[in-house]
């Protein structure tokens, strides 16, 4: 059966479109692409597709990969013979397996060189290829000419993921499709589906059909897979050389198990149960791993992991499990979650790492910077032992629906900062929420990515969720510490008239639309503030220029709700339960009027509507001719939230000037700053 390529109609109409005019993110002669190959040398030449001849495949094993090329190019006009036959020098896209080096992962390694009369890609495997059609799309530019080059590139990391959880929030096929569709543009190669959970079990299992009554789900009443679904689903990803991770979470996270079965997994009649499950899905999907969560429970059945691997492992098939978890084997992969993970880790364990690559945690602007700075599992590339990384989309808190869950998750952003870091390796040690100094030279790497993220975000995302905007045109001031003795209302002499902020030297300097000045997680995370204090007060100042007296939009914040946590929203008149404040030219502007004020915490049920400042409208404000001072009010008490957990102090604040770009997408204004 030849494969579906219907996928690649969306990807050419939209990475072949001619750019929008008026104000704009970004601007490079050069071709930008994501991820950024290992070495590329740029040349003057140039291929004109519209003089191309013939596609050569020459070796049968490529034939599906002739094929794809050749229905990207009809989708840009160009009709063009498959052949695999000897080929004139002039005019022809060369496709064949040859001998390619690789300092990593040969498999997927590849060679794309383009000039005027011919262009030949090259790779050790089908999967090589296909890695090089992605990169060669990218190149094209009015579908028509391939900017000229010689690249040479492999992956860091072997294992390049996203997880995305159905159980707590449904996700339509549809969906999913997109999502995988954009994951094989950026070169990702592991969807894990994370299929069960208290709230819901969404796989079906033929010997027990009451797991997916909508009687035992509590969200998305009777949404669930069938069993063909999730075949396609399978088969769509390899189409892709997406490899699908189905996670049937056991023990724990099982409370819709119990509903529906009426016993908990641990009892003896629930473990006959779940292995009758593992045996199912073992015999109906043809997968290589099955991912058995088995964190976040207390064990009171020793034996159960350990007949439950041996289980899946008779049936040929990995386990994975999250760490820190359960009693694992030696061959179990361990997911990685958070720092106690690296305690599972000996120097023969295989892992995968996801610690601070939960993005329902993050607020888009950050989530860029901070998956771009990563060192994946703390190495530079992966080895024997640590595969790669996933990003996740969690969502604890009921979303609206579908759509909510890509409006209030900066999902495509992170993909692209993932797919860079996955795929180029390298990064940054630790943890780190900041752009960093101007000088240096995690600074100008960053501005360097941006600039490529803004150009992909303006032809490849117009009618998709982009919740990122440019920020390192925007720089600050930062003036403090002022003890405020636990007095959030206490006023210091930025906000007074005696002295003018542009005059007086910051303590700091920071850059970005975003700005985190410490993070709730403390001494892991590098933020702006090299030594933060509790029970201080901080100011951030700027100013930026407008050439009329005008309206404009802002994306403004000082806190960001998580998704994956039951945050208290802000109370009535208030930015936040900190006190903070913003002037623009010295006039308060006044919060949002919130839908639910002064929410609780901890109500999970309760969907967010306008908590944040990318998923409401933005603030409408006026500015005057010539400067426009801002300064943000960022008072911090206690580190310690004490009495709850899910209301953690988060440190930061966004502030933004915005318009409509073409599309659904905000961009920013092309404005100077200067603090």
């Amino acid at each position: 059966m030849k494969p579906d390529f219907s996928w690649m109609v969306g990807l050419i109409f939209l990475a072949f479109h001619v750019a929008c005019t008026g104000p704009t993110e970004t601007g490079s002669s050069k071709a930008s692409l994501i991820p950024k190959p290992q070495s590329v040398e740029w040349s003057d030449e140039t291929f004109d597709l519209g003089q191309c001849t013939a596609i050569a495949v020459e070796t049968p094993v490529l034939e599906e990969e002739g094929v794809r090329l050749q229905r990207m190019l009809e989708e840009m006009g160009h009709t063009i013979a498959l052949t695999d036959s000897e080929l004139p020098e002039n005019y022809t896209i060369a496709l064949r397996l040859d001998s390619v080096e690789a300092q990593h992962l040969p498999a997927e390694a590849y060679r794309l060189q383009v000039k005027t009369n011919r262009i030949d890609l090259i790779a050790n495997t089908p999967h090589g290829i296909f890695n090089g059609l992605q990169t060669l799309a990218q190149l094209i530019t009015d579908g028509k000419f391939v900017q000229g080059c010689d690249i040479n590139d492999f992956p860091a990391y072997q294992w390049r993921g996203y997880m995305v959880d159905v159980g707590r929030n449904y996700q339509s096929i549809e969906l999913l499709k997109q999502q995988i569709d954009q994951m094989a543009r950026y070169k990702l190669n592991v969807f894990h589906f994370h299929l069960t959970e208290d709230v819901a079990w969404r796989l079906q299992i033929d010997q027990y059909p009451q797991l997916t009554d909508g009687a035992h789900m509590t969200r998305n009443k009777g949404m669930f897979y069938s069993i063909e679904q999730l075949k396609e689903l399978i088969e769509y990803c390899k189409e892709q050389y997406i490899t699908l991770v189905p996670e049937i979470d056991m023990p724990g996270h099982s409370a819709a198990f119990t509903r529906a079965m009426g016993v908990n997994m641990q009892s003896e009649k629930g473990f006959e149960i779940v292995k009758n499950i593992v045996e199912e899905v073992c015999e109906t999907y043809d997968v290589p791993y099955l991912h058995i969560g088995a964190d976040e429970v207390r064990i009171t059945n020793q034996q159960f992991l350990p007949e439950i691997t041996a289980l899946i492992q008779r049936h040929g098939k990995t386990v994975i499990g999250w760490a820190p978890g359960g009693n694992y084997s030696a061959q179990t992969i361990h997911q990685l979650w958070k720092e106690e993970g690296d305690q599972t880790v000996t120097d023969r364990t295989r892992f995968i790492d996801s610690k601070f690559l939960y993005i329902s945690d993050f607020d888009p602007m950050n989530s860029v910077v901070t998956i771009f700075n990563r060192q994946l599992g703390g190495k530079p590339h992966g080895d024997s032992t640590l595969l790669g990384a996933e990003f996740c989309l969690w969502a604890d808190r009921r979303a609206k629906d579908e759509a909510a869950l890509m409006n209030m998750n900066p999902v495509y952003p992170a993909m692209l900062a993932f797919s860079e870091r996955s795929w180029q390796g390298g990064g940054y040690p630790g943890v780190v929420f900041s752009i960093g100094p101007d000088s240096s030279e995690r600074a100008t790497a960053f501005a360097d990515f941006e600039q490529r993220l803004l150009a992909h975000k303006e032809k490849y995302f117009s009618e998709l969720p982009f919740n990122y905007v440019k920020q390192t045109h925007i720089k600050w001031k930062l003036f403090g510490p002022f003890e405020n003795q636990g007095n959030l209302s206490a006023a210091y002499w930025p906000e007074q008239a005696d002295v003018a902020p542009e005059d007086s030297a910051a303590a700091v300097t920071a850059t970005g639309g975003t700005v985190w000045l410490w993070h709730t997680h403390g001494p892991p995370v590098q933020a702006w503030l090299p030594s933060p204090k509790e029970n201080t007060t901080w100011y951030a100042y700027t100013r930026f220029w407008s050439d009329a007296d005008t309206t404009t939009a802002l994306w403004v914040d000082s806190k960001d709700q998580s998704k994956s946590g039951a945050d208290a929203t802000p109370p009535k008149g208030e930015w936040d339960y900190m006190k903070s404040k913003i002037w623009l030219n010295g006039n308060l502007i006044p919060p949002p009027e919130w839908s639910f004020p002064g929410r609780p915490s901890g109500q999970l049920e309760d969907p967010l509507a306008d908590e944040g400042f990318y998923y409401r409208p933005p603030v409408s404000v006026s500015v005057q001719k010539g400067w426009n001072t801002v300064l943000m009010k960022l008072p911090m008490g206690s580190f310690d939230p004490l009495l709850d957990w899910q209301v953690p102090p988060k440190w930061m604040f966004t502030f933004v000037p915005v318009h409509k770009g073409k599309g659904i997408n905000y961009v920013a204004n092309d404005i100077k700053f200067e603090p």
